[in-house]
């Protein structure tokens, strides 16, 4: 087994080590989702923490861990008597991303079920990180079902295995941490709002703090065991003083000023529901334990609105999660009665504590701002002419609207997701096949259609059903898949006019935020003067799309063709990569295409290209005036798609329902 990197002698990151040792204080805070750029130790910190916590007793020979004080009554290895147990340490269970339904939660031998009525149970990881951390690296590319499973376990504290009638429940209660890369994509805000706290990290921009970084890993590098035990001390420091903390823990005093405060900053901050409100109760608690007291102070209650509520206050996909300090001393103030101290450091000592870590001068500060670039003024500019080559400032895109639905035909294989038909793992049963590999869901009814005219040669006597392994039928589901949605946007002079640049922007802004709720990946690619660019490779960050296009410059030529056949290289390396997701092209344009020999003709000889390999596509159509010469609608028919109006892509327009983008589906081999 690997030495892990010592905890105290992490160096910076104070929020995401107070974070980490309130859980371990309180379990109740509910977790930590830690947030940052790659290379900032939210695995080495996470992996730290579990050498921290105390030893636990558990029962001999049970798999599920546990307690012999009070043993789980429904424990499907028990019943258990209460009595004496053995000590081993917490466990740290490490949850892949490709992980399946079975290896999280457990599987259950449907074949011995069926035929014996026995439910052979072999438990999962939800099992093995009962009274652990159960860690989830880059928790954001997680399966949408297996995040619900994963927090469901986390809220009730027990995981429920059903199988066709059979079920199994087992005690899962665990330390959750999930650590994630924005620029990979975000979690969905009612996900978001399931972990108790979350941490912004960032590496340091202090010369001397980054110093101290590459000393301490090269040490540890070079000899983890001597590393770990120069920092031994520190470590049993840190150990006793959660300890300590636990036990003091029930005595500490919630007090109705600080209820007060707390209940009055949620309802400042907006944050949705009631439960930020239960955990900052909890976190102000652990901090008040943390800090060995037994009354929570205002101090606390700052600390905790800090940790908790920053990822609640998102009011739509593309905000930044922070909070006003600001406005959150100002609340604070106002509802506790004038008894905040002027200096509202929650521990003197910093997280570690009496842990031995240097006092760091300047730790890394998240930026929370999620200030976008700066867009230009709305007025006083002339409007570009169709053929002009100058670049006017970026215009702000107008304010963004429900969209149609826009889905690729035919049935995917894809990853999963919420826009086109795909055979999946979870949806509606729609037939029955032999399984391949192992059962995961059963098709009773097929089932015992394929074991019932055996019955007689098997020599079945009694009640059961003689089952063979050749019997046992695999679900067939469908259900929704996520796309990639290629934005490919005409970013000329002949749609530079600001109110036309703005509404094209606002359009474009809508079909992301449809893309987020939809889980698909986007991609954009911009075409102006005389080439096109990839301004955003394919990537999950639907919000570092909105800021790519936040800023887009207009003006100049519009090379059509360059844009199509940028875009179809993209989608080439792309099907490389991950070959069973489908793509939608998405072209935003007027249709002219200008300058170059013959521009008219090589627009039309590329578009055929996407209808050559069935790419399924749409054009949105931003043609205004008294004049339409219908240039985009001859696109779409090149392209073997469909096109619409700015104005039919609103979702309560009295136009024809989009339902699917005319083409010929590219179907995953």
């Amino acid at each position: 087994m690997s030495t892990p990197f010592p905890f105290t002698a992490l160096v910076g990151q104070d929020d995401l080590r107070l974070a980490l040792l309130l859980n371990a204080v309180s379990p109740a805070v509910g977790g930590v989702l830690v947030r940052g750029e790659k290379g900032t130790a939210k695995s080495t910190a996470v992996r730290a923490l579990s050498a921290l916590l105390p030893e636990v007793s558990v029962v001999p020979g049970c798999r599920f861990s546990c307690d012999p004080v009070k043993p789980d009554a429904q424990c499907p290895d028990g019943p258990h008597e209460p009595g004496a147990g053995v000590g081993r340490p917490a466990r740290m269970v490490e949850l892949p991303v490709g992980a399946s339904e079975d290896r999280l939660v457990g599987a259950l031998d449907i074949e011995r079920a069926l035929s014996e009525g026995v439910k052979a149970f072999e438990p999962g990881l939800l099992a093995d990180a009962h009274r652990g951390i159960l860690y989830v690296d880059e928790v954001n590319l997680l399966h949408d079902h297996l995040v619900d499973l994963l927090l469901d376990a986390a809220a009730m504290g027990a995981s429920y295995v059903e199988r066709e009638g059979v079920s199994v429940r087992h005690a899962s209660k665990f330390l959750l941490v999930g650590t994630m890369n924005p620029e990979e994509g975000e979690l969905r805000p009612q996900l978001l709002d399931r972990f108790g706290l979350t941490v912004e990290v960032a590496a340091s921009r202090e010369p001397d703090q980054r110093v101290e970084v590459v000393r301490r890993r090269l040490a540890y590098d070079d000899d983890p065991a001597g590393f770990s035990a120069r920092w031994a001390d520190e470590e049993s420091a840190v150990r006793a003083r959660i300890v300590a903390a636990r036990k003091l823990l029930p005595s500490v005093l919630l007090g109705d000023g600080a209820l007060r405060q707390i209940a009055a900053t949620c309802a400042a901050f907006e944050v949705d529901g009631m439960r930020a409100d239960i955990v900052m109760a909890r976190t102000a608690v652990a901090l008040a334990a943390w800090a060995g007291r037994t009354e929570v102070l205002a101090e606390d209650v700052r600390q905790a609105a800090l940790l908790a509520l920053p990822h609640r206050r998102r009011r739509n996909p593309f905000d930044a999660p922070g909070l006003d300090e600001d406005k959150l001393d100002e609340t604070l103030e106002e509802f506790g009665g004038g008894s905040e101290e002027e200096d509202p450091d929650p521990d003197p000592d910093g997280p570690g504590g009496g842990g031995g870590q240097p006092p760091s001068e300047d730790g890394p500060q998240a930026d929370d701002s999620g200030a976008r670039p700066e867009a230009g003024e709305d007025g006083g500019e002339p409007q570009a002419s169709g053929g002009g080559s100058g670049e006017q400032q970026p215009a702000r895109a107008s304010e963004p609207f429900r969209t149609k639905v826009l889905s690729v035909p035919g049935l995917g294989e894809g990853a999963a997701g919420r826009r086109s038909r795909a055979r999946t793992e979870h949806g509606r049963t729609t037939g029955a096949r032999r399984p391949r590999g192992a059962l995961t869901k059963l098709h009773l009814a097929a089932t015992v259609q394929a074991a019932a005219p055996h019955q007689r040669a098997r020599g079945r006597s009694g009640r059961g059903l003689v089952v063979r392994r050749d019997d046992l039928r695999q679900a067939t589901r469908e259900g929704r898949e996520g796309n990639l949605v290629l934005f490919v946007v005409d970013a000329s002079g002949s749609m530079a006019a600001r109110q036309r640049m703005s509404a094209v922007k606002g359009a474009v802004l809508s079909l992301l935020l449809d893309a987020y709720q939809r889980r698909d990946k986007v991609g954009l690619v911009t075409f102006r003067g005389s080439a096109a660019e990839v301004a955003l490779p394919p990537t999950s960050s639907v919000d570092a799309a909105a800021v790519r296009l936040e800023s887009l410059p207009t003006g100049g030529r519009t090379p059509l063709a360059a844009g199509l056949l940028r875009a179809h290289e993209v989608l080439r390396v792309e099907r490389l990569r991950d070959p069973a997701r489908r793509a939608l092209v998405v072209v935003v344009t007027d249709g002219r295409a200008t300058g170059g020999p013959e521009p008219v003709a090589l627009a039309s000889r590329a578009a055929r290209l996407f209808a050559a390999d069935g790419v399924a596509s749409v054009v949105v159509d931003c043609e205004s005036g008294p004049v339409r010469l219908g240039l985009a609608g001859q696109l779409a028919g090149e392209l073997g798609g469909t096109a619409v109006t700015l104005d039919e892509l609103r979702a309560d327009s009295i136009a024809g329902l989009v339902r699917d983008v005319q083409g010929t589906s590219r179907r995953a081999a």
